[in-house]
């Protein structure tokens, strides 16, 4: 079949990416979980599970339970710490033909600008996600993502201490998307990553206790998508920053929600685990929409949602 040049390569700040899809952080392990059964470097990229300064525990079990079109995870930021990462998780990623995302959380600015030195001397890292919207983490303060202020001055300080290029995680339980959005941008981040999961619970009522041993998780599936795209379309209508879509796509129609609302590559999260194929496929059929509808290049569809008459 005549292509005719289709260009499925997508562009994020600094970052080249081959195809706008990504697995999402926490959803797709540190990748050599997935190797068997996913060719990972036809992804578009790759966003590690999130780490942090030093190992953490977690949350008590249970940690996942399914809700109506959606799955709620209180899984706590587990992970063995970046020593660890680096000495027994990022050789294997080191080999990857992919671009490849490290998302990262802290306690305080002091904990993220530690993070994005140590990682930014490694090079096969392309660029961070900077987690300051995980739903699920009691960490007794309030968290960044949830002030404008906040997210501007840890911005601003990762912009002076990493070379790294990176991207600002956020959540939509706070409502000031447009404005968390923009003072990441003012500070100097190159995407900002729309959304994390949104703060949910669900009770077992024959037991008469929460389904999650923390009571309350982060939702995400379908469930939380209509939701997502609207907050996409709202930043990229207001903020000059590309954005990575994110939020219960399931196949190629729901990412091109996301693109067509304003997202510059999507990223694909509870999907995996139904379908660890999922995001090859819609890779594939994303090629195939390009060549059905005469375009010859995904960046034409990035923000071409048509709300007038």
């Amino acid at each position: 079949m005549d292509k005719f040049n289709v260009e499925l390569a997508a562009t994020i700040g600094r970052v080249k990416l081959k195809n706008p899809v990504l697995v999402a952080a926490g959803t797709f392990g540190y990748g050599e979980e997935y190797a068997k059964y996913v060719d990972l470097n036809k992804l578009g990229g790759l966003i590690a599970k999130t780490i942090t300064l030093k190992p953490r525990k977690g949350n008590p079990p249970p940690r996942l339970t399914e809700t109506p079109a959606g799955l709620l995870n209180s899984i706590g930021l587990e992970n063995s710490g970046i020593d660890s990462f680096i000495e027994k998780n990022l050789p294997f990623l080191h080999n990857l033909k992919t671009a490849l995302i490290v998302s990262i959380a802290g306690e305080n600015e002091e904990d993220y600008l530690r993070l994005a030195d140590r990682l930014g001397k490694e090079k096969c890292i392309h660029a961070l996600e900077v987690n300051v919207s995980c739903p699920n983490v009691n960490s007794g303060s309030k968290m960044i993502g949830e002030e404008p202020e906040l997210v501007f001055s840890l911005t601003r300080r990762l912009k002076e201490v990493s070379g790294l290029p990176f991207f600002i995680k956020l959540s939509a339980q706070i409502g000031r998307m447009v404005e968390l959005s923009q003072a990441a941008r003012e500070a100097g981040a190159e995407a900002v990553s729309l959304i994390n999961s949104i703060p949910a619970m669900a009770i077992d009522v024959d037991k008469m206790c929460p389904k999650l041993g923390n009571v309350v998780g982060g939702l995400s599936g379908p469930a939380i998508r209509a939701i997502a795209v609207k907050i996409v379309w709202e930043v990229h209508s207001k903020v000059d920053i590309p954005i990575i879509g994110m939020g219960g796509i399931m196949s190629l129609e729901d990412a091109l929600e996301f693109v067509l609302a304003g997202a510059s590559a999507v990223a694909v999260g509870t999907a995996n685990f139904i379908d660890p194929q999922v995001s090859l496929k819609i890779i594939d059929e994303l090629e195939h929409y390009l060549y059905e509808k005469k375009i010859r290049s995904f960046s034409e569809l990035v923000g071409k949602l048509k709300t007038g008459g």
